[in-house]
């Protein structure tokens, strides 16, 4: 297994660039299965959830070649309609497979997928999904057995907001008979970003971006090409590195749209930021005030970078309120923040309540999730003394070398075996 051995309590500087968004990336991806021509997607980060799509996409016929960050897919021929389990439970976005190999083959063989273990993530929503589109559904002991002879289009509410099942239902109608409409839908800019790149591909899909998405079913879409966007959950991890290390660092490469209620918060804060279209710079000497936060689904304040915001609240002055609203099992990574010498207190499994500033001390630390433990590394380049971070295949999931990109800007942080 590897680890991080992090020296932590060090000064930063310099620049650092954000890399394609991961979460769009994913999505962009899969859809080549839409069409049996090429499509050609750049700007992907090389990191372990990519790697394995790529190796599922490989092994039920797709063609993929890679220059760099650029993929070149085509699916002009599928050889099977069984998902790999091994690596599909691996990885959250495989249930999308399920759907895109429905419209392309009529039939699929998928298991339970996988992805960070931070709370219960209701696969009901797609089941019913698939259901209203006319799809029949049957269990099996090793995941489901999907099947349907023609996909129509239907009026689908979610339950909940759900940005996977608001992406697995867009590429589900694209091809579908009729209009499809869907009600309650996520509004992420990876949504945005990949309804895009469909419509120049020959999709007819209104409201993206809106809790009302419309979609009139095509006989058949062309290839194309698409850059990913960049990833704003990254973007916002490292302007936290910046002000936890009171540190001079720019970060480029981020579209500053994509976090304006990420920068509100960060105003309350007292952060010293410099903010322009695709860059942040944090400038030292920002003195940081407790302030009350709960996430929400865009255009919210993202539960990805809760975790960042909660470490970031362990150096402010005064009483904070952290209320996770979306997962139920994302704070108990605080217990470790604790043993480096914070004060947080769990009042349930959705809150806890930080008492700052305290003084971080290194550590030996597990990263249970990608987002956990990129803030953990936060936490340990902030800390006086050596800290260890063990399971790091979790931030490798998000984040490409992240040791490398950091090791540029001054910090002293190895993988080791």
């Amino acid at each position: 297994m590897e680890r991080f051995i992090i020296k932590g309590g060090k000064p930063l500087k310099g620049t650092i660039k954000v890399k394609g968004a991961k979460n769009a990336a994913l999505k962009l991806l899969a859809a080549c299965l839409l069409t049996d021509q090429p499509w050609i997607i750049s700007n992907v980060p090389q990191i372990e959830d990519i790697l394995h799509l790529i190796e599922l996409l490989k092994g039920i016929g797709v063609e993929v070649k890679r220059n760099k960050d650029t993929y070149t897919l085509r699916a002009k021929k599928i050889k099977t309609t069984v998902l790999d389990a091994n690596i599909a439970r691996k990885l959250k976005a495989s249930i999308l497979l399920a759907g895109l190999l429905l419209v392309r083959q009529g039939e699929v063989v998928f298991p339970q997928s996988g992805g960070c273990v931070i709370g219960q993530r209701p696969r009901d929503i797609f089941i019913d999904g698939f259901k209203a589109f006319g799809v029949k559904v049957r269990q099996t002991k090793q995941g489901y057995h999907l099947s349907a002879k023609k996909l129509k289009g239907a009026k689908f509410v979610f339950p909940i907001v759900s940005v996977t099942a608001t992406e697995a239902m867009i590429l589900m109608a694209v091809l579908a008979q009729g209009k499809t409409v869907l009600k309650n839908a996520a509004c992420e800019p990876e949504i945005v970003c990949l309804t895009q790149f469909l419509n120049q591909s020959g999709a007819k899909i209104k409201g993206a971006g809106t809790p009302l998405i419309e979609i009139e079913g095509v006989k058949r879409l062309i290839g194309g090409q698409c850059r990913v966007i960049p990833d704003r959950l990254e973007a916002g991890s490292f302007v936290i590195l910046g002000l936890m290390t009171n540190s001079p660092i720019k970060v480029t490469g981020l579209d500053s749209e994509h976090l304006d209620v990420f920068w509100s918060f960060l105003k309350r804060v007292g952060a010293n930021l410099k903010i322009a279209k695709n860059s942040a710079l944090i400038k030292p000497g920002s003195k940081l005030k407790a302030v009350n936060l709960k996430t929400h689904e865009y255009p919210g304040f993202p539960t990805d970078l809760q975790a960042p915001f909660t470490v970031l609240m362990t150096q402010a002055q005064g009483l904070s309120l952290i209320h996770e609203t979306i997962f139920d099992g994302r704070l108990f990574y605080t217990d470790m923040l604790n043993q480096m010498g914070a004060q947080v207190i769990m009042c349930d499994p959705h809150r806890v309540m930080i008492q700052g500033p305290s003084k971080l001390y290194g550590r030996r630390l597990i990263s249970p999730d990608i987002r956990a433990g990129v803030a953990l590394v936060i936490a340990a380049l902030a800390a006086q003394g050596e800290s260890v971070i063990e399971n790091i295949y979790q931030i490798d999931r998000g984040y490409e070398r992240i040791e490398n990109r950091l090791s540029k800007i001054g910090a002293d942080i190895r993988r080791i075996n």
